[in-house]
């Protein structure tokens, strides 16, 4: 198979689980804004699966390929779901349930691809597009998951690290997110080096096999 075959393979084998893993990330926060009180999403019509929503043609579409053709690690972005945390009933505190909804919904996709995949092998499919896109949905859901928890604003994992830090703290922590562009740069070069990468390769190792350990009960009664 030439290069290009194998490209255009790889392409369409993470094309769906790549939309779907970055425009529910997005959704799941709008979904939790709404719930302690922010309709900010609700209101710009952010609240749905639909790719076309969310993506945006950079971090969507462009940066995935970049990184998988470089460090097989296909992370990206989409167009970040508005939220107005002063809207919110207990700012301070549902702003980390807020941000801990991108990441669990990650982590109920990969959950959902694994399924998929025991399912499959259960009824003897063994179809290489069928498998290769439920195994690109466990990986890319986990890089996403691990990714958005670097306790760094404005990932997830700095906000949620914001909400649990006394006031005192918060406050001058939360202000690193002004400095988003350059953090992003910083952690795409450190992922590029392999500096970052390795580190994560390690922790997605470890959030698939904990997926294959809750499978594990289903994979046995169908294999």
């Amino acid at each position: 198979m030439s290069d290009i075959s194998q490209a255009i393979q790889t392409i369409a084998v993470y094309a769906i689980p790549v939309l779907f893993a970055i425009s529910l990330h997005e959704a799941a926060h709008g979904y939790v804004a709404r719930y302690f009180g922010d309709p900010t999403a609700s209101q710009q019509g952010r609240l749905t699966a639909n790719p076309m929503k969310h993506i945006d043609p950079f971090g969507t579409v462009v940066l995935p390929l970049i990184l998988y053709l470089t460090i097989h690690m296909p992370f990206g972005y989409a167009k970040p779901v508005p939220v107005d945390y002063s809207r919110l009933r207990n700012p301070k505190k549902q702003m980390g349930f807020v941000a801990a909804a991108g990441p669990a919904a990650n982590f109920a996709m990969a959950l959902g691809w694994a399924v998929m995949l025991v399912l499959l092998r259960g009824m003897g499919i063994s179809e290489p597009f069928l498998v290769g896109m439920a195994v690109a949905g466990i990986n890319v859901n986990a890089v996403m998951c691990v990714f958005n928890l670097i306790p760094i604003p404005p990932l997830d994992g700095g906000r949620i690290m914001t909400a649990i830090l006394p006031m005192e703290l918060a406050r001058p922590y939360a202000s690193i997110e002004r400095y988003t562009p350059y953090i992003f740069i910083g952690l795409i070069v450190l992922m590029y080096t392999g500096v970052l990468s390795s580190l994560l390769s390690g922790m997605v190792s470890l959030f698939v096999s904990l997926i294959g350990l809750l499978v594990l009960p289903l994979n046995l009664l169908l294999n």
